[in-house]
Parts: C-alpha cells; sequence; structure tokens
C-alpha cells in the first residue's frame, strides 16, 4: 500500500513561505501577499461559475480561472529562474485576451453610467471578483516597480482583467441596474 500524500510539509512554519521557483520568503513579503491576492481572486472566481447561468459568461471564467494560474505562477517565481516556466504572459496571451475583449463587447451594449451590482448572483460575484483583481493588480504593479517582475505584459494584462469580468457581469445580467436610471 503506497503512503497518502499530505499537504502539510512538516517543516514548521517560522512564518516563511516558498515561492514557485523554490527561493523562502517571509510570508508577508510582495510576492506571497500578490499570490495572495489571485489565489482569493481564483477563488472569487469559482463562486462567480457556481452562479452564472450565461454559458459564454461561464466559460470566460473558467477560461479566466486557468490563466490566472499562469499569471501567479509567473509572480511567484523570481527572474533567474523564469526561462523554466512552460507558459507565460506574453503577446499571444495579450492578443487572446483581446479577442475575448472584443468578443463580449460585441455581445453586450455598454450602459453609460454607473451600473448597481446584484442583478443576479452570476453578476454579483463577477463584480466581487472585479474588485479582488483590480487589488490583485494593484499588489502586482507594486512588484514591477520594485524590480521583483520584470514582465510590462502582466501589467496589461491584469489591467484588462477588470474590464473583461465587467463586461462578463453585463453579459450575466443582461439588463444592468443603473444608478440613475433614465
Amino acid at each position: 500500500m503506497s503512503e497518502r500524500k499530505s499537504i502539510t510539509t512538516g517543516v514548521g512554519d517560522r512564518g516563511k513561505t516558498r515561492l514557485y521557483s523554490s527561493e523562502e520568503v517571509p510570508k508577508d513579503s510582495p510576492r506571497p501577499e500578490a499570490c495572495g491576492d489571485l489565489d482569493e481572486l481564483v477563488s472569487v472566481l469559482g463562486i462567480a461559475r457556481c452562479h452564472v447561468v450565461n454559458a459564454d459568461a461561464g466559460e470566460g471564467v473558467r477560461w479566466l480561472q486557468r490563466k490566472l494560474f499562469v499569471v501567479a505562477v509567473e509572480v511567484a517565481t523570481t527572474p533567474a529562474k523564469l526561462h523554466s516556466l512552460a507558459e507565460r504572459i506574453d503577446e499571444a496571451a495579450l492578443a487572446e485576451f483581446d479577442e475575448r475583449r472584443v468578443a463580449a463587447e460585441r455581445r453586450v451594449t455598454v450602459p453609460e453610467g454607473f451600473v448597481l451590482p446584484g442583478v443576479t448572483w452570476g453578476a454579483a460575484h463577477l463584480d466581487h471578483a472585479r474588485a479582488v483583481a483590480r487589488r490583485a493588480e494593484r499588489r502586482v504593479v507594486a512588484l514591477y516597480h520594485a524590480g521583483l517582475v520584470e514582465n510590462v505584459r502582466l501589467l496589461v494584462w491584469m489591467n484588462r482583467l477588470s474590464d473583461y469580468l465587467w463586461l462578463l457581469a453585463r453579459l450575466e445580467e443582461g439588463r444592468p441596474e443603473m444608478l440613475r436610471d433614465g
């Protein structure tokens, strides 16, 4: 009988964690903070995915969850070890994101003014995800400014993320409720 694998390392906490690229860093340092926000975003998107009824919105959410793992792995890898990653955010990833955004824009009538979240469960969770995405974006930007992340395409991808989530929320709810009707 084979031994079951545990999620616990058994080496104790000591307030440190290992990056994807194996370096040990304090848990409250900038990379783990950014990765924590990205992890939260993937989880919030999981809640949204449970509630969306629009098939296109659901597919967009699943795509984002998968891509966010690519982002998180890159954020959790030091520049010296980036060459070992199988996938990174590059021009092709940005082009794919733009294609998805344009396709969503074609299916959504962009309202003029502010939208009140909460028309549907799915849209409300997507709007929540959008707010978490903006926080995660600020963390990744801080890493870039500190010289810990060098890929400017990550900043562009993260910036487009909140726009895409906004579009998915509008797609999901159909007709948005506006802050000022009429």
